[in-house]
């Protein structure tokens, strides 16, 4: 087994790993969101990538999810753990919760979902976009480490980068989401077309702007984040080597044995 860390320069501990080097692939799609750091984490090959550069200085929609999927694909890498933010739409997924997320609803409306844009078409089944082996795994060590989570969730994706009105973020909760966020479409998707287990760690940072006297803004988002990555470095630390232990008996390794006609 070989894990991929994909998210931010908060959750990415260079202490995790050890023997890092500095990997740079050339991909069909350009380049990478920035240079992939690979290492050990007892003795498991782990390989990390911060989705939106290294100073965060690459919007959602301009992510290069293709590349950075590609790319850990190349690297041999079986796993993917994603950890991001997200905002609440419902009053039970709190401020500081970890969300397992295994649904989505997709509102983007500008990136390329698919490696098959042309030559041949994939269809892929994404009823489950996520690994339920790795869910499962998150919520057992999470449970373990006395960490707030949700086995599952819905995650309204949107565009961004900009936060939601008043009447969109009530749009999404009555179309089913229970958190919202701005990139887990097409990293998922590509992902199961990349035949790799995909899981996110969702750390819920504000209510959105349904609940009334709630703002979303970045000061407030960074605050709860740099108030509860430790929590997200624990998962990571704690799940890492039970992921490694996998049999993969998922659908994930074979989602593309019946995706053409």
């Amino acid at each position: 087994m070989k894990i991929g860390i994909i998210g931010g320069s908060g959750v990415y501990d260079p202490g995790m790993l050890t023997n890092i080097k500095k990997v740079k692939l050339h991909t069909p799609y350009g380049a990478t969101s920035e240079i992939i750091t690979s290492g050990k984490f007892e003795n498991i090959d782990a390989f990390f990538i911060s989705r939106h550069g290294a100073n965060h200085e690459i919007n959602p929609t301009n992510v290069n999810y293709r590349a950075n999927i590609w790319a850990l694909k190349e690297l041999g890498v079986t796993h993917i753990l994603a950890p991001s933010a997200v905002g609440s739409l419902k009053e039970e997924y709190k401020p500081g919760d970890m969300v397992f997320t295994d649904q989505f609803i997709d509102k983007t409306t500008k990136r390329i979902s698919t490696f098959y844009e042309t030559g041949q078409v994939a269809h892929v089944g994404i009823a489950e976009p996520t690994c339920p082996e790795m869910r499962n795994l998150l919520s057992k060590e999470a449970k373990k480490l006395g960490i707030p989570f949700h086995k599952s969730g819905t995650c309204v994706t949107i565009e961004g980068p900009r936060f939601s009105t008043k009447a969109e973020s009530k749009m999404f909760r009555l179309l089913g989401g229970d958190i919202i966020g701005m990139t887990m479409v097409p990293e998922c998707v590509l992902a199961r077309e990349a035949e790799m287990c995909y899981a996110t760690i969702a750390m819920v940072t504000d209510y959105d702007v349904w609940k009334e006297g709630e703002e979303v803004s970045n000061k407030k988002v960074l605050a709860t984040m740099k108030k509860n990555v430790e929590n997200i470095k624990r998962i990571l630390k704690a799940v890492i080597p039970e992921i490694a232990k996998l049999e993969r008996k998922c659908f994930c390794k074979n989602a593309m044995k019946e995706a053409f006609m």
